[in-house]
């Protein structure tokens, strides 16, 4: 995608993953397959991507590590008009609860719009969810909080260590016997804290390995760092879970792209298996040191 077209990252609408494209008040759409090459060379500078659909009045250039691709100001925008903000108290929809699991002792509660389905879910990457219980905005946002506390699991997970454990999960039975077993322990904390108005919702384990593709490919072992002016990221989509894809790359491996790292750069589409002088930094998956670049 080129001709002035900026990548607006991963959606999860459905069962597939989806890039976003933007080009001023246009919107399109790329359903990715398991399999299919995928190739790009990032041009020119990152620019803000804006906020809740507008175009950034700054035209501001962002730095390539930044995750939110978006300035000071226009990330100040776009958190106050969010639901985790706490603006919101009299929005009328219902929300749901819910448990999601990212590997062994990795667990968060969320809370997120009934519409959505688990769209919310797929975005995180939770290899594993339940819902907890569904009713108004403040109800649910009361019961996350109280759980949060009671069970000790912390508000959000870095994407870091999701990747960390992706590629060596426990099989599929012992995940679902630990997430039962953590909704039993919220349900049974729950009496004293759940408001009246959210209905508790019955277990139900979701496991999403087969959907993100990730119980069948190789272990991702290392991750992009950024993009540059001219750098390349080209490979093989084998596996994607939330905002990262995994493409496996010859000579190297799979290597992990949170495409939150190429929101706001405009891109040119180049073959799966192009090589290239041009040296995009990677990092070993699990917290290791930078490596030489991807081609």
């Amino acid at each position: 995608m080129s001709g002035g077209w900026w990548c607006d990252g991963v959606r999860w609408p459905g069962q597939s993953p989806e890039l976003g494209w933007s080009r001023g008040g246009d919107r399109r759409v790329s359903v990715l397959a398991y399999g299919a090459g995928i190739g790009f060379r990032a041009l020119g500078e990152r620019h803000c991507v804006g906020a809740r659909g507008n175009v950034c009045p700054l035209g501001a250039v962002v730095p390539g590590r930044s995750t939110g691709g978006r300035c000071a100001e226009c990330a100040r925008l776009d958190r106050a008009h969010s639901v985790a903000a706490d603006t919101l108290a009299d929005d009328p929809r219902t929300y749901r609860v819910y448990l999601a699991w990212f590997g062994p002792g990795m667990v968060k509660v969320g809370i997120t719009g009934e519409e959505r389905g688990a769209a919310r879910l797929r975005e995180q990457g939770a290899v594993v969810y339940s819902w907890l219980g569904r009713g108004p905005l403040m109800a649910a946002r009361r019961t996350e909080e109280v759980l949060r506390a009671a069970l000790g699991v912390p508000d959000r997970i870095p994407y870091a260590r999701k990747r960390a454990v992706r590629g060596r999960l426990p099989g599929a039975e012992e995940r679902a016997v630990e997430v039962a077993e953590l909704y039993g322990r919220a349900a049974r904390l729950e009496g004293g804290g759940r408001p009246e108005s959210l209905e508790r919702l019955p277990l139900e384990v979701v496991d999403q390995a087969e959907l993100f593709g990730i119980d069948r490919a190789p272990a991702p072992v290392r991750s992009v760092r950024e993009l540059v002016d001219g750098g390349v990221v080209a490979g093989r989509l084998v596996a994607a879970a939330g905002p990262d894809l995994h493409l496996a790359v010859d000579g190297v491996g799979v290597v992990v792209l949170d495409t939150r790292l190429i929101t706001g750069w405009d891109l040119a589409a180049v073959p799966a298996e192009a090589g290239s002088d041009v040296r995009v930094p990677l990092i070993d998956i699990g917290g290791g040191g930078v490596q030489g670049g991807l081609f």
